[in-house]
């Protein structure tokens, strides 16, 4: 009798665990979409009952993840080209935009106060600039009291797809920078960090510093960034309407596999460093996708007032629409 009960209980457990973990939607990769996608995966199990579990990395790992087939999708901010989503076996659906921050740690300067040129950019995270009171930057800011300190520059040390998105800007205004995901830095008073929240950590905690950071993360975390000098020689500061109005100058388009990377647009208005960031699924992992489908369709239809609180700005409505017919023709008849 205790045999056959202990057993009987024993499946049952057995059984609500498998169930359980079927149950489980799992990603894993870039840090920059990490408070959105959690925000929406709480709101998505609250309406659904379905689980979204989402490990926050970098980029790279992402990418390595859904290759290697050890979750359900993998979360980058790099785009990949159709020849690279093809040799990998991959598909992939843009799912939110946002922006990259140029954060500082100034006694005395207050969020926006510190204007920075694009050669001012490229000499700090080039090394040629190492003390805050040079000329390339005291110059542009004649009403700061900038010390004659050292300027620590903080840099992400992971395989990151806001370090990619960087240094695609750093490309565009100097091309002795290479776009990456992990740049070899020559800066003499350089700090590393390995995420997105690691960088906010460190800046915290250094004075006279400076670094990148999503934009979300900033504004969460009420950190000091720069107004950039953009394309048309406007100092901008990151926020809603900069990013909006830079996104109505990226090109995007479904039929290459949105193989665009959307830095440094045109516009008088536009902050230049914008970026997306991106779901891949597996070609060969159909079990799996339709629910991964399904919840980027919920984003699409139920997450841009969460992406907007949290400083992200929704994709257009447009390409949403693209997308939706794009995976219906092509992933989910297959």
């Amino acid at each position: 009798m205790r045999r056959g009960r202990y057993k009987t209980v024993l499946m049952a457990v057995m059984l609500w665990v498998s169930c359980s973990y079927a149950g489980i939607i799992e990603g894993r990769g870039a840090t920059f979409p990490n408070p959105i996608y959690k925000a929406w995966s709480a709101a998505y199990f609250k309406t659904t009952r379905k689980r979204i579990s989402y490990i926050p990395t970098d980029s790279g790992d992402g990418l390595a993840s859904i290759q290697n087939k050890t979750v359900d999708f993998g979360a980058s901010d790099m785009p990949l080209s159709p020849e690279a989503l093809e040799k990998k076996k991959l598909f992939v659906f843009p799912t939110v935009i946002g922006a990259i921050a140029i954060v500082y740690h100034l006694n005395g300067v207050e969020d926006g106060a510190l204007k920075l040129s694009r050669e001012a950019i490229s000499a700090i995270f080039d090394g040629k600039v190492a003390f805050w009171d040079d000329p390339t930057i005291a110059n542009l800011n004649p009403s700061l009291k900038l010390p004659h300190m050292p300027i620590r520059v903080i840099v992400r040390s992971d395989a990151s797809g806001t370090t990619y998105n960087f240094t695609y800007f750093l490309h565009q205004i100097n091309i002795q920078f290479q776009a990456t995901q992990t740049p070899h830095w020559h800066i003499p008073h350089k700090i590393e960090a390995a995420s997105n929240a690691d960088v906010w950590a460190c800046m915290h905690e250094t004075p006279n510093a400076i670094g990148y950071i999503e934009y979300s993360y900033k504004k969460r975390l009420q950190m000091d960034a720069a107004q950039i000098e953009n394309r048309s020689g406007k100092f901008i500061s990151p926020g809603k309407h900069s990013i909006q109005e830079a996104l109505t100058h990226a090109q995007w388009d479904e039929k290459n596999y949105y193989y665009t990377v959307i830095t440094d647009p045109e516009g008088m208005g536009s902050y230049p460093m914008i970026e997306s960031t991106f779901l891949f699924i597996s070609q060969e992992k159909n079990a799996t996708n339709k629910a991964v489908i399904d919840f980027i369709d919920w984003i699409y239809r139920n997450g841009d007032q969460k992406a907007m609180a949290l400083g992200y700005i929704p994709l257009p409505e447009k390409i949403k629409e693209r997308a939706r017919t794009f995976w219906k023709s092509q992933y989910l008849d297959r």
